[in-house]
């Protein structure tokens, strides 16, 4: 199995976290300002959660392997929280140079830390680690349905 990338794979995810909160956003404007259906917001709704999970899992994992600032970590997490901001971060951050082309972690003698050693048995096993990702992903889907949908 080949990895991506750590700008691709990061590109991926910013942009399926916009696309996402688009769909969102259109399922809401037909549910409160049309009111002729709320399945827009719920098919939106769920897809956005879950991209939104997989968003913040691989923007960690982008963060400890770019070794980022925590504010430029922070920022980067938190740019999924307004709609389509994830796509200016991205732009942000490749520009900046923090997108790599290549897995630092991936060598071995690299990782330092013990979140530096998690990313980097990862990367040495993507097949497990993909794996690891969507049952993180499923897990915190079920906790987020399980609490429920935000307050408003």
């Amino acid at each position: 199995m080949t990895l991506p990338s750590p700008r691709r794979l990061y590109t991926f995810v910013a942009t399926a976290e916009a696309v996402t909160w688009t769909l969102l956003l259109i399922g809401m404007f037909l549910k409160y300002v049309t009111e002729t259906t709320e399945l827009g917001v719920r098919i939106g709704g769920m897809l956005h959660g879950i991209v939104f999970i997989a968003y913040v899992l691989v923007t960690v994992i982008v963060w400890i392997d770019g070794r980022w600032s925590t504010k430029r970590g922070v920022i980067a997490l938190l740019s999924a929280v307004p709609p389509l901001v994830t796509l200016w971060t991205e732009r942000w951050l490749d520009r900046g140079g923090h997108l790599a082309s290549t897995w630092r972690l991936q060598a071995k003698g690299e990782a330092v830390t013990p979140f530096e050693r998690v990313v980097s048995g990862g990367l040495r096993r993507p097949l497990a680690a993909a794996g690891a990702l969507v049952v993180a992903v499923v897990a915190l889907t079920g906790v987020a349905l399980v609490a429920g949908p935000p307050a408003g």
